[in-house]
C-alpha cells in the first residue's frame, strides 16, 4: 500500500477511495457500504469481507474492527485496510466468519487532526486535535444521556446490533510509549502471540499502563477491564464502562479487545524493576501536572483569549476550544488522585506511564489552544509556541523516543487482531468440547 510505504497515515477520504478500489477488485467477496453520517455530513464507511464461500453479511459469526475512534490515533484506518486484504488472501480467518471494518468512526475529528506523516512529537502536535470525552464515539454513552448521543455513536451501536460480533476490536494508538491490549473479557492464550509480535518488531510492551492501573493481567501487556466500582477499576476510567460501545457487544456474548500501539516507542514503559519511591514520584508528577496546566490555563483565561459564547459557534475554533476546556477541567481531578497516594510497590514502567500520561495532558491542551491563537494572530502565540516546543522536545528526550514506522504499527496491530480471533475461536471450541481452556497451540 503506497500510503504505508510513504509512512503516511491515510485520511478518511483516502480510506474510502482505497476501500472502494478493493471492493471493485473483489465484487463477490467485498462490499463497501455507508453505515451512517457524521455530524458534519461525512459518510461512515464499512468495508465487509465475506466468509469463505459466502456473500458479505451471510456468515455464521462476525468480527467488527473499529478504526479512528480517537481523532489523534490515525493508524487504525491503515490497519483496517491491511487486515481486509489479509483475510481476503487467507481463507482460515474467514471460515464461517465475516469480517467488517468501520474505517473511521470519527471522520470529522480525523480531518481536524492534520498530521499525515509526523517527523517528530512537535510535528505531531502542530495540528493536534482530540475531542472532549462526550464527543468521542466510543465513550459518549458513558457520559451522555441516550437522547444526546452523537450520530457516530448511534451508527456504531446500530452496527454492533446488526452484526452481533463474537469479537469487536477497537484500534487505538499512543503517541509515545509501548503496546498493550485491554479486554472486556479474557482471551486465553493471547499474551504469547502478542508478546512474540512485539519482540520481533522491536515494540516495547507496556507492563503497567496508566490506563489499566491495578487491572487483572493474565499476561504481560494484556489487561482485563474490571467491573466498575471494584478496587481495581483505576483512576482513569471513572465512567461506567458498561455503557461504552466496548460493552455493547456483550449483549450478544461478544468480547471487545482494544489494541494500543505506539507511534514513538520508549523502553521506559517496559521496565519491570521496582520503583524506589513510587509515592514520592507520584506526588512530584501531580505537582508538575498542576503547574503545567496552570500555565496553559493562564493563557486560556488571558486578555483577548477567553471568548464570548459565540466563539463556540465558530466552526474552526469551537471544537479545539471545547477540547482545551474539557482537558483543563479533567486535570485537577487526576492530580488530586495522584496526590492521594500510590501503591507502596510499583514498577518503574508504571511510574513512567504515569509520567507520560501527565505530560501529554498539558501538552495536548496547549497544542490545541496554540492552533486557535495562531489562526487569530494573537500576541500570546509566540510564548505558547515556545512552551509547546519545549515540552515536546523534553518529552522525547526524557523517554528516549524512537519512531515506529507506520507499516510496523500496522503489522503489529494486524497480528494482534488475528491472534485474538484465533484464540477466541480456540477457547470457544475447547469450551464446547469440555476441555480445559488455556493456551492455543
Amino acid at each position: 500500500m503506497t500510503l504505508l510505504r510513504d509512512m503516511c497515515y491515510p485520511t478518511p477520504r483516502e480510506l474510502g477511495l482505497a476501500a472502494r478500489a478493493l471492493a471493485d477488485e473483489h465484487p463477490g467477496e467485498v462490499r463497501l457500504r455507508q453505515a451512517g453520517t457524521s455530524r458534519a455530513g461525512q459518510p461512515l464507511w464499512v468495508l465487509s469481507v465475506a466468509a469463505t464461500g459466502g456473500a458479505p453479511g451471510g456468515a455464521d459469526r462476525n468480527v467488527l474492527v473499529v478504526a479512528g475512534a480517537h481523532a489523534n490515533e490515525p493508524v487504525g484506518g491503515a490497519t483496517a485496510l491491511s487486515l481486509a486484504r489479509r483475510v481476503l488472501d487467507d481463507p482460515a480467518p474467514r471460515a464461517g466468519c465475516g469480517w467488517h471494518f468501520l474505517l473511521c468512526a470519527d471522520p470529522d475529528g480525523a480531518d481536524l487532526h492534520r498530521t499525515p506523516h509526523p517527523h517528530s512529537l512537535l510535528d505531531y502536535h502542530r495540528n493536534f486535535f482530540r475531542p472532549p470525552g462526550p464527543e468521542q464515539p466510543e465513550w459518549a454513552p458513558s457520559l451522555l444521556p441516550p437522547d444526546r448521543l452523537p450520530p457516530e455513536t448511534l451508527a456504531l451501536l446500530a452496527l454492533i446490533d446488526e452484526l452481533r460480533p463474537v469479537l469487536q476490536v477497537s484500534l487505538h494508538a499512543t503517541d509515545l510509549g509501548g503496546s498493550w491490549v485491554q479486554l472486556t473479557r479474557d482471551v486465553p492464550g493471547l499474551a504469547d502471540p502478542f508478546a512474540e509480535s512485539a519482540a520481533e518488531l522491536r515494540i516495547p510492551v507496556e507492563n503497567g499502563p496508566s490506563d489499566a492501573a491495578g487491572w487483572p493481567s493474565p499476561g504481560t501487556g494484556i489487561f482485563v477491564i474490571p467491573q466498575p466500582g471494584s478496587e481495581a477499576a483505576g483512576a482513569f476510567h471513572p465512567e461506567d464502562t458498561r455503557l461504552s460501545t466496548w460493552y455493547h457487544a456483550h449483549r450478544y456474548a461478544g468480547t471487545t479487545a482494544i489494541v494500543e500501539v505506539p507511534m514513538w516507542a520508549s523502553d521506559l514503559v517496559a521496565d519491570p524493576a521496582p520503583h524506589p519511591d513510587p509515592r514520592g514520584a507520584l506526588l512530584m508528577l501531580a505537582e508538575r501536572l498542576t503547574a503545567d496546566a496552570a500555565l496553559v490555563a493562564a493563557v486560556r483565561g488571558g486578555e483577548g483569549v477567553r471568548p464570548d459564547p459565540r466563539t463556540y459557534e465558530d466552526p474552526a475554533a469551537a471544537p479545539l476550544l471545547r477540547a482545551v476546556d474539557w482537558t483543563l477541567e479533567l486535570i485537577p481531578r487526576i492530580a488530586a488522585e495522584w496526590t492521594a497516594g500510590a501503591p507502596a510497590e510499583a514498577t518503574a514502567a508504571y511510574i513512567a506511564s504515569i509520567d507520560a500520561f501527565g505530560r501529554r495532558l498539558s501538552l495536548r491542551a496547549a497544542a490545541m489552544l496554540l492552533r486557535v491563537l495562531r489562526a487569530q494572530g494573537h500576541p500570546a502565540t509566540p510564548g505558547l509556541d515556545r512552551l509547546v516546543t519545549g515540552w515536546c522536545e523534553d518529552f522525547a528526550a526524557s523517554f528516549g523516543a524512537r519512531w515506529v514506522p507506520v507499516a510496523t504499527q500496522v503489522e503489529h496491530q494486524s497480528r494482534t487482531v488475528l491472534a485474538a480471533y484465533d484464540r477466541l475461536v480456540a477457547a470457544d471450541r475447547a469450551e464446547r468440547a469440555g476441555e480445559p481452556i488455556g493456551r492455543a497451540d
